[in-house]
C-alpha cells in the first residue's frame, strides 16, 4: 500500500521510557517544548504502584491507583502542536471512575475528542491477548475546547464488522460536561442508548440531594479473618451477620451462603467495631460483576429487622446505600433498589462504564428521578407484590414512558 502510493515513510526508533523521557512537559509551558503533528498510539495496559517513578513523574494525572496507558494520553497531548492530533486505541475505562478523575480534567481540557469508535465485545477484538476491557480508538485535536463541537461516536462488535459500523452524531458537551468535578465520558452507541442518556440527563437529583449517601463496605476479608467465621454460637460469643458479594442477587439478599473461607458470621467485640455498621435498612449493591453477569447493577434490599443483632458486616466488594441521617423508609428502599436493577439504569451505566467496577464514586455522581418516583415505584411493587427482573422492568419502563423505544 505504500509503495503504490508511492509514501515514503522514515522512522527514527528511541529505545528510552517514553513517560520519563517526557513527563516534564506536564510543567512546561508550550513554547519550550518539542511538539509533534501527529501521535498515534497502542500504549501498554497495566497498573503502577504509586510510588513507582513514572507515576512520581506524572502526578497532575493521577488520583489514586494510576494505569500506565492515561499517563501516555496525557503526555501526548500536551506533546501536540496547535491542531495537532492524536489516536490512541485503549481500554475504555478512563471514562469514567475516581482513579481517573485527574486525567479526565487534564486531557479533556487540553485536547478536544473528535472522534471515538467503541469495540463492543471484550472478546472478539483482542482475545489472543487477553484484553478483557471494551476497547476504544480515540482521535482528538489539540484545539479551543468548544461544547457545541461534533462528535462521530461509532461502534462495532469487534474487527470482522469494522467496515460497517453503527454511526452517531453528538455535541461535545452531550458526552462530557465540563462543568461537572468528574467529567465523566458519556459513549451511547444506539438510538436505544441515545434515549436513555437523554432521559437521565433530564433528572436533576443526585442520591445526596435525598440525604442518602453510598459507601464502601469496611470488612476486608484478608485482614479481618481473626473475626470472621462459619457458625453461629450461643452463650458469650455476640455475632453479627457478614454479608459477601456471592450474597447478593437482583432484589434478593440469600444468607447464610455456606461456602468456604466466606465465613457468614463477624464477632462483634471491641476490636471489631470498626469494621462494622449500624443495623438499619440499606441497599447492598455488588462492586464487581463479572464478564459473565448481563448486568453490571445487582443490588438487593436489606431490611433491619430480619436481624436481631445490633451491627452487621458487610464486605468490601459491596457498597452500601443508606440515610445519613435516619432509615430509608420500605417504599423508598423497594422503589430505589428496583431502579437500580432495572435495565434502564443498567443500560445508562454502561454508557459510561466500560469495566467490571461500580465504585461508590460513580453511583454518587449518578442522576435520578424525583423521590416522589421512586416511592411510587416501591409502592407499586409493595402492592403486586412482584419482585421479579421482568416486572420491575415493565413498571420502570412505563413510569418513564419507554417501552417502544426499548422493544
Amino acid at each position: 500500500m505504500v509503495a503504490r502510493k508511492k509514501i515514503e515513510f522514515k522512522y527514527l526508533l528511541h529505545i528510552h521510557d517514553f513517560i520519563l523521557d517526557n513527563s516534564n512537559v506536564l510543567t512546561k509551558d508550550i513554547e519550550e517544548i518539542d511538539l509533534f503533528d501527529i501521535i498515534i498510539s497502542n500504549p501498554p495496559y497495566f497498573k503502577l504502584s504509586k510510588d513507582d517513578p513514572k507515576t512520581l513523574s506524572a502526578k497532575s494525572l493521577v488520583s489514586g491507583q494510576p494505569n500506565i496507558y492515561s499517563i501516555f494520553m496525557g503526555i501526548a497531548s500536551k506533546l501536540l502542536q496547535k491542531e495537532g492530533e492524536l489516536i490512541f486505541i485503549t481500554p475504555r475505562s478512563f471514562a469514567s471512575g475516581n482513579y481517573f478523575k485527574a486525567f479526565r480534567v487534564f486531557f479533556f481540557n487540553t485536547v478536544q475528542i473528535e472522534r471515538i469508535h467503541l469495540f463492543n465485545s471484550r472478546k472478539e477484538t483482542f482475545n489472543r491477548d487477553k484484553v478483557l476491557q471494551e476497547t476504544v480508538i480515540v482521535k482528538a485535536k489539540r484545539e479551543k475546547i468548544n461544547p457545541e463541537k461534533e462528535v462521530v461516536v461509532s461502534s462495532s462488535i469487534g474487527l470482522k464488522d469494522i467496515e460497517t459500523p453503527k454511526i452517531k452524531f453528538f455535541k461535545s458537551e452531550e458526552l462530557i460536561d465540563l462543568n461537572t468535578p468528574e467529567k465523566i465520558l458519556h459513549l451511547p452507541t444506539n438510538e436505544k442508548e441515545e434515549a436513555i442518556l437523554n432521559l437521565v440527563l433530564s433528572w436533576h437529583n443526585k442520591l445526596i440531594d435525598f440525604n442518602i449517601q453510598v459507601s464502601t463496605g469496611p470488612v476486608v476479608s484478608f485482614r479481618s479473618w481473626d473475626y470472621i467465621q462459619n457458625n453461629y454460637e450461643n452463650g458469650t460469643v455476640f455475632l453479627a451477620p457478614l454479608f459477601w458479594l456471592h450474597n447478593v442477587n437482583k432484589m434478593k439478599l440469600e444468607w447464610p451462603v455456606t461456602l468456604k473461607e466466606k465465613g457468614q458470621y463477624i464477632r462483634i467485640e471491641p476490636k471489631s467495631k470498626s469494621l462494622l455498621i449500624a443495623n438499619r435498612n440499606y441497599i447492598l449493591l455488588r462492586r464487581f460483576s463479572t464478564k459473565d453477569d448481563k448486568s453490571r447493577l445487582i443490588a438487593a434490599p436489606y431490611f433491619s429487622k430480619s436481624s436481631k443483632t445490633e451491627f452487621i458486616g458487610v464486605e468490601n466488594k459491596l457498597n452500601y446505600i443508606y440515610r445519613i441521617k435516619g432509615d430509608l423508609e420500605q417504599v423508598e428502599l423497594l422503589g430505589l433498589c428496583a431502579v437500580l436493577n432495572s435495565e434502564l439504569f443498567d443500560t445508562y451505566f454502561q454508557i459510561f462504564n466500560g469495566n467490571v467496577n461500580v465504585s461508590a464514586t460513580e453511583l454518587r455522581e449518578m442522576k435520578f428521578p424525583s423521590l416522589e418516583t421512586i416511592k411510587e415505584i416501591g409502592n407499586r411493587l409493595i402492592l403486586a407484590n412482584d419482585y421479579s427482573i421482568g416486572y420491575i422492568n415493565a413498571l420502570v419502563n412505563e413510569c418513564f414512558e419507554l417501552e417502544a423505544i426499548l422493544n
